[in-house]
């Protein structure tokens, strides 16, 4: 079973996963290609997670009992990485997860102040309680949330999905997706920010260190309505590097905001300057 979230540089990092007649599951990851030189068609990428679920047709009734379950890790408790295909995992507030969580059809919810690696999932999505400290995070179809004060050690990566970011909650590197509104809420980002068709709202002071960028679609046919997204840069918040625009969007910019430039596509000249908490 494989997913193909975007990973830092705007590359697709696939995660493939081999299931055992024994009941193991265990999973690798690699490198694709660059989001903007995309080589393998959405038609391919389905052809090949359609082959894959019918693999598993053959091997689930030998090892039902570990592909269909779902994982509950309790308060304060202490385990290694735990896997499932066809299930959910919740970890419990104060937890410590040693490694990995991934499912492929399930979500995946942990609770606040609680230390795990990364966390991966195919069709569900990912939920980080307040205080929470995570590895790289990142689903194919579904939205993830980080409520306030969450630490990502690595990079946030979406196809489909919504992406938000409570108060105070940092982002080491990257945060992307293809379809989907990134909404930054008082939140940091360490690297780069890149979406295809999303909206993007930074509000309250939010902070991306790196470039935002909005990538020109690549005829995926993945959003047939022709809709400008709509870039919202808050009152207090800061885009360090420039708004890359290889597409025209909505822009608007705050008079207190603070942008490296505009370029691409449009300019500063471009934008829509507002006073208020809201354009």
């Amino acid at each position: 079973m494989t997913g193909c979230p975007p990973s830092r540089g705007g590359e697709i990092v696939a995660t493939a996963y081999n299931l055992f007649p024994g009941g193991g599951i265990e999973s690798y990851k690699h490198r694709i290609t660059p989001l903007e030189d995309i080589k393998m068609s959405k038609k391919r990428w389905i052809s090949s997670l359609g082959a894959t679920c019918l693999a598993l047709l053959f091997v689930a009734p030998a090892m039902a009992g570990d592909v269909n379950k779902s994982i509950k890790i309790a308060d304060n408790a202490e385990t290694g990485s735990e896997s499932t295909v066809n299930g959910s995992i919740s970890v419990g507030s104060g937890a410590t997860v040693n490694g990995s969580l991934e499912t492929v059809n399930g979500t995946i919810r942990v609770d606040k102040n609680s230390k795990i690696g990364d966390a991966e999932t195919v069709n569900g999505s990912i939920r980080l309680g307040s205080g929470v400290t995570a590895g790289d995070i990142g689903s194919v179809n579904g939205s993830i949330r980080l409520e306030e004060d969450v630490t990502v050690d690595g990079e946030i990566s979406v196809v489909n999905g919504k992406i938000s970011l409570g108060k105070g909650s940092k982002v080491a590197d990257d945060l992307s997706n293809v379809n989907g509104e990134i909404t930054l809420s008082g939140a940091e980002i360490g690297g780069d920010l890149t979406t295809v068709n999303g909206d993007v709202s930074l509000e309250d002071g939010a902070t991306v260190h790196g470039y935002l960028k909005v990538e020109k679609p690549h005829g995926w046919g993945w959003n047939s309505n022709h809709r400008k997204p709509r870039i919202v840069i808050g009152p207090g918040s800061r885009v360090v590097g420039n708004i890359e625009l290889e597409r025209e969007v909505d822009l608007f910019i705050s008079e207190s905001a603070q942008v490296g430039g505009v370029i691409g596509e449009m300019s500063m000249d471009d934008a829509v300057r507002f006073g208020g908490n809201r354009p």
